[in-house]
């Protein structure tokens, strides 16, 4: 049987706590608490449905988070 990958671990975060943020101190933020990853997007972007860990979603609107998601 062949190993499992090495996953890292994913900072200890909770995503609610960045909607209304400004989108820069958002990212920011993230960052600092350890995402390798952080991705912004606007309202109704088509994306994929893949999860990736380390990875923190914004949806960003007039340069406000608006919601927030891991992978």
């Amino acid at each position: 049987m062949a190993p499992l990958p090495n996953v890292p671990a994913e900072p200890d975060d909770a995503p609610d706590g960045y909607t209304g943020l400004a989108v820069a101190e958002a990212a920011r933020r993230a960052r600092e608490r350890g995402w390798a990853t952080v991705r912004t997007l606007a309202p109704g972007t088509f994306v994929t449905m893949e999860y990736q860990v380390g990875r923190l979603n914004f949806e960003v609107e007039d340069g406000t988070v608006r919601r927030c998601w891991k992978g």
